[in-house]
């Protein structure tokens, strides 16, 4: 599609879906991925200009299935449109959905949000002396956003797809025999990760991905928004308070919880906005094979790049010993 038909479409989707006459301003691809561009645009729609985001899937030929495509559940554009509604709905501070693309718009999947300001890149918000208020209330935020999430009714997001503990060990396996990178350090990770599963877990909506980089902060007031529903699951909600401990995504901070904050004051937070106790060795199982899951994620993600001759997918694809290491200081006790 030309970029002046690409524009028009949008023009004439705006319009339809939120108001006339959707005349575009600064219209520009901030990302362009393998599964989804994301683009920002102002638009006219018969009041105050609006500033606006849409994100895009990517669409891949049916013809090409990759044999690792569906070892996860991911939600389809519009069921991550109506997630994040249902997210908001619950006092989630998600994007505030203003369109589900349709087939006659001409763009593809996708949906249009507001767009909120705010910085994502984790060197600023754990290192500015700017972002010191917002690192000061980032932790006790994040357990109740967390608490937030989790309580949202399965029943209003029945499309979510759902993975039990072991099953998603099952799907790392299936990447690592994929591409037959054996590495003793992963090997055993994953057998104890199998042997490890917490028994009783509850299972909740779970974002699947709440981290920095996935997060909007304001210098003072902190969270702002919560982004990347795209692996939305119904699950163990422990996942997600310890995927934001899992070292990688620190960036380099002293403090386990993303960087900016402490276990035990995430998971006070998290208890008395959710009314559900949290056992610290549950959370760490999935702090752990998180490392583990991440290891996986880099070998699919580098091998993926040499797939595509991409040369960042490549860099991700070289640090897949790095949370190998993490999971082994992790299980000594020391982080």
């Amino acid at each position: 599609m030309s970029t002046d038909d690409f524009a028009r479409n949008l023009r004439v989707a705006v319009a339809r879906h939120i108001g006339a006459p959707g005349t575009i301003h600064d219209l520009q691809q901030l990302t362009g991925g393998a599964n989804r561009t994301t683009w920002s645009f102002d638009a006219d729609v018969g009041g105050p200009r609006q500033r606006l985001i849409m994100q895009l899937s990517v669409a891949v030929p049916d013809d090409v299935p990759h044999p690792l495509a569906e070892i996860s559940p991911h939600p389809t554009a519009e069921e991550g449109a109506r997630l994040m509604m249902a997210a908001a709905k619950a006092g989630v501070p998600a994007p505030r959905v203003r369109a589900i693309l349709e087939t006659p718009d001409g763009l593809g999947p996708g949906y249009i949000t507001d767009r909120v300001d705010g910085e994502t890149l984790a060197p600023k918000i754990l290192r500015e002396a700017a972002f010191g208020p917002a690192r000061a209330k980032m932790t006790q935020q994040a357990g109740e956003i967390l608490a937030r999430i989790h309580r949202i009714p399965l029943a209003e997001v029945p499309y979510l797809h759902g993975q039990t503990a072991a099953e998603m060990i099952d799907a790392q396996r299936k990447v690592v025999d994929f591409y037959g990178l054996h590495l003793p350090a992963i090997e055993w990770g994953l057998r104890w990760a199998s042997d490890n599963v917490p028994k009783n877990a509850r299972h909740t909506v779970v974002h699947g991905d709440f981290r920095i980089g996935n997060l909007i902060v304001g210098e003072n007031d902190g969270i702002r928004l919560v982004l990347d529903w795209e692996i939305g699951q119904a699950s163990d909600p422990m996942q997600d308070l310890g995927w934001l401990c899992v070292k990688t995504w620190r960036f380099g901070g002293k403090l386990p919880v993303g960087g900016f904050g402490r276990r035990e004051d995430l998971f006070a937070a998290y208890e008395k906005a959710s009314g559900h106790s949290v056992d610290p060795a549950h959370v760490r199982f999935w702090e752990a094979f998180g490392s583990v899951k991440w290891a996986a994620g880099c070998l699919r993600l580098g091998m993926r790049g040499i797939e595509e001759m991409g040369i960042e997918r490549c860099a991700i694809g070289r640090r897949i010993e790095e949370p190998l290491w993490d999971f082994y200081e992790l299980l000594e006790g020391r982080d």
